[in-house]
């Protein structure tokens, strides 16, 4: 039985400029616990700050006025502060900042304002109202340490500073060297990109069917973004290295 390849994206699988799939580990409880200390005293300091320029503003007024700014203030420093700065940081809030966290969605790709929206609407219940105790027993039951506004929203959050050792590129085929030098090679879709440097990395560990079968292929959708093409008879695998 041909042993099967798994070129798509893994759950923790990001993908750099250079489309290098780097597998990033997922925060850890206690770093989770400082980064969301962190975002817990700016949100206070931000609801103190608002909260003095709305007693200015509203001084003197009725009462209903002064109810209506107080909760302005509470939306605006727990809903609308954390949720504007991950969607504009793709991710990062300042815990997250001082300690190299990210915020991704589950299948790594970076979040957006949707994904923001929810972690801090849950967030109001999980870490403001309850005092974050839902959110400690949701991390511990995970393998990923989500909370629920991470559940809700489909994210999760990994640690950006760690040691990555990547591969070496594969060697130019000499005899293709003249080749790719003056064909038009446009730039590989990420996905692409990466399942071929995947291919060529782990193709000795493949039966020589599966081998056969998945360069063919993968050399088939690469070659779409090339003008000319090589020579006939070129190698799938060889085409790709270059």
């Amino acid at each position: 039985m041909a042993k099967r390849l798994d070129l798509s994206f893994g759950a923790h699988d990001l993908v750099t400029g250079e489309a290098v799939s780097l597998e990033l580990p997922a925060a850890s409880i206690g770093v989770r616990i400082l980064s969301g200390l962190i975002d817990v005293v700016a949100v206070v300091v931000a609801a103190v700050v608002l909260a003095v320029l709305g007693g200015t503003i509203t001084r003197g007024q009725d009462q209903a006025l002064t109810q209506t700014a107080q909760v302005v203030v509470a939306l605006l420093a727990v809903l609308v502060l954390p949720t504007t700065v991950e969607t504009l940081t793709r991710g990062k809030s300042p815990g997250k900042l001082a300690l190299g966290l990210r915020t991704v969605r589950d299948d790594a790709g970076p979040i957006q304002f949707r994904h923001a929206f929810v972690r801090a609407l849950v967030g109001m219940v999980e870490i403001f109202v309850t005092f974050g105790v839902p959110a400690l027993i949701s991390a511990l039951v995970s393998t990923q340490a989500k909370r629920l506004g991470d559940h809700a929203a489909g994210t999760y959050v990994v640690r950006e500073r760690v040691a990555v050792r990547l591969t070496p590129p594969p060697a130019m085929p000499p005899f293709l060297q003249a080749w790719a030098s003056g064909a038009d090679i446009a730039t590989l879709p990420d996905g692409l990109a990466v399942n071929v440097r995947q291919f060529l990395g782990r193709a000795s560990t493949l039966t020589p069917a599966a081998r056969a079968a998945v360069g063919s292929r993968l050399c088939a959708e690469a070659l779409r973004h090339v003008a000319p093409p090589p020579s006939a008879g070129a190698h799938p695998e060889h085409v790709l290295a270059a």
